[in-house]
Parts: C-alpha cells; sequence; structure tokens
C-alpha cells in the first residue's frame, strides 16, 4: 500500500515510524515549513521531517495544502491512500480525494466526543476519566468523517498533558495500522458519527491558560494538567507573570482566592474552594523550580488582588 504520511509535530513520530516499521510504502510525507524556535530563533525541521530524512523519504513543506503545485506533485506519486496526524493545516477536497482509497486521520479523542484542536487538554480540563483515539476518513467538515476505528485509555488522576500525549501517541500509531490493514483487505467497517453527539474544543491560547483563584481547587488542577509542558498554566504576582505545575489537591482549606497559605517546605494556596499545592513554578524567563523556594519572601497572594 502506498501511503502519503501528512504530520508536523512529536505526537505524529509514533504513527510514521510504525507504517515504515510495518512495512507499509511511504512514498511520500508532508510537513509544514521549518520555522524559528526558542530565544535564539533557530530554524528548527518539525520532527516529522527529521523521521523521513533518516527513512530517505522524499519530503515536501508547502506554505499551505492549497499550494498550486502540490496536488500535481502528489498525484505523480500515485498514492493508494493519505494519513493525517496533526499536520496542522486544513486539506481541500481535491488533495483529500487524490489517492483511490481517500484519505485518514487519526484524532486524540473518541469522537464524536471532542472534536477540534485540542482534545487531550480539553479531556483533562473536562475531569474525563477515559478518552482514546479515533481512526476516521477525513471529510471537508471538522472532525466528522465515518469512524473506522477506535480504542479507549484511562487518563490517571495526576498525568499531565504532556504524558497523556505520549500515550495517545503510541496508542494512534497502533490504532492506525490495524485500520490500514482492515482498509488493504476490504474490511473497514464505516460507522457515521452521531453529529447530535458532538462536542467541540476551541485551540488553547495564553488567555485560556490564565489560573482563576476563585475556581474550585479541583478544576484549577485540572487547568494546570492540561497545561503542562506547554503552554504552561499561569497567574499574575507583583514579580510578574508565574506558570505552576505539579497541583495536589488539598481538601478542607481554606483562605482567600489566590492567598498564601504555606510556603514552608511546599507552596499551598488558597482557591475558591479548598486549595491547591504546588510543586514547581516557572517564574517568566527562568527554569522551572521547586515552588516553595520561589515563594520564600516572596508573596503572600497570587492573581489580581487575590483570585485573578
Amino acid at each position: 500500500m502506498r501511503v502519503v504520511f501528512w504530520g508536523t509535530p512529536e505526537f505524529a513520530a509514533p504513527a510514521l515510524r510504525a507504517l515504515v516499521g510495518e512495512g507499509f510504502e511511504v512514498v511520500g510525507v508532508v510537513t509544514r515549513p521549518d520555522k524559528p524556535q526558542g530565544r535564539s530563533r533557530e530554524i528548527i525541521p518539525p520532527p516529522i521531517k527529521r523521521i523521513a530524512i533518516e527513512e530517505e523519504i522524499p519530503v515536501f513543506q508547502p506554505k499551505n495544502a492549497r499550494e498550486a503545485t502540490l496536488y500535481t506533485t502528489l498525484e505523480e506519486l500515485k498514492p493508494d491512500i493519505s494519513v493525517v496526524v496533526a499536520y496542522g493545516n486544513l486539506l481541500p477536497q481535491k488533495i483529500i480525494d487524490l489517492p483511490k482509497l481517500g484519505t485518514l486521520n487519526i484524532h486524540a479523542s473518541l469522537l464524536p466526543a471532542l472534536r477540534g484542536a485540542a482534545p487531550i487538554q480539553a479531556a483533562i480540563r473536562q475531569g474525563f476519566s477515559e478518552t482514546g483515539v479515533t481512526v476516521m476518513r477525513v471529510v471537508a467538515a471538522l472532525d466528522a468523517g465515518p469512524i473506522i476505528l477506535q480504542a479507549s485509555a484511562p487518563i490517571y488522576e495526576d498525568e499531565t498533558y504532556g504524558e497523556l500525549q505520549v500515550r495517545l501517541a503510541e496508542l494512534g500509531a497502533l490504532t492506525l495500522v490495524e485500520a490500514l490493514s482492515l482498509v488493504s483487505l476490504g474490511k473497514a467497517n464505516e460507522t457515521p458519527q452521531d453529529d447530535s453527539r458532538a462536542t467541540y474544543v476551541p485551540k488553547v491560547t495564553r488567555e485560556s491558560s490564565r489560573i482563576d483563584w476563585n475556581r474550585s481547587a479541583i478544576e484549577i488542577s485540572r487547568l494546570i494538567r492540561a497545561s503542562d509542558p506547554k503552554p504552561g498554566a499561569y497567574t499574575r504576582t507583583p514579580k510578574g507573570d508565574v506558570k505552576m505545575f505539579g497541583p495536589k489537591v488539598m481538601d478542607g482549606i481554606t483562605g482567600k482566592p489566590g492567598e498564601v497559605l504555606k510556603i514552608t517546605g511546599e507552596l499551598v494556596i488558597a482557591c475558591g474552594q479548598d486549595a491547591l499545592r504546588i510543586s514547581e513554578v516557572q517564574p517568566a524567563g527562568k527554569s522551572r523550580m521547586a515552588a516553595h523556594a520561589w515563594a520564600r519572601g516572596r508573596a503572600t497572594a497570587v492573581g489580581d488582588r487575590y483570585g485573578g
């Protein structure tokens, strides 16, 4: 089976490696352009490009999927199927329909729940105990195509976005290989999604990652875990914005929302309900550090005059 692979971040890497390892003929990789990263603004290639170069697979980096010459370039590869894993750009219908077997996608939720840009973070923020991956056929509507295969996974109590993402990336790779095998044998059952049960999640933004200490400790804990390692849930302090990591809910401890209740040995902050123990912080422009070491002698409250 001749496969064109579309993907960009580390989340897509296990799927590409699995396709190569299982003997699928990956005839081309489409990924986003290299871009500057970090303070040095060094030009860094996407993780998927690095894998493609290692495996001697042709790499294409159009500005977007509608670039004029891209269709002709892919047509010359004569793909049987395309696979999309976190490419980062919507595909036009002409590109979706180019391979004779169409285009499949791995989405990191149990569709139709959590369609959209940030399903892993949303599953943690919304307090799900279980999520998973879906291999579906790509259609014009967002994450709305028929389901070919799904696999579920638990969300552990203290699990962060970064940790869950790694597990789902591996699960997605295994599920994709199984789905492609079913498609190649003509045994794939495609189940339409129930649109009435669909939920949608927006992109994660800086503002959506800001801590509101008026909320309950469990809600803030979920936000912090869903933002770890990136972009980092942050609060405002007199010394500037500070990201918070490693939350633990402290039941029955009260105070004004945002009030620092303890800094000796640990950092405990009051919330709208209960309190949070924070294990690590990251002040702007610095590395992560022990929260109590940062807080000692610095603050009696965080947020905008408590809570904001």
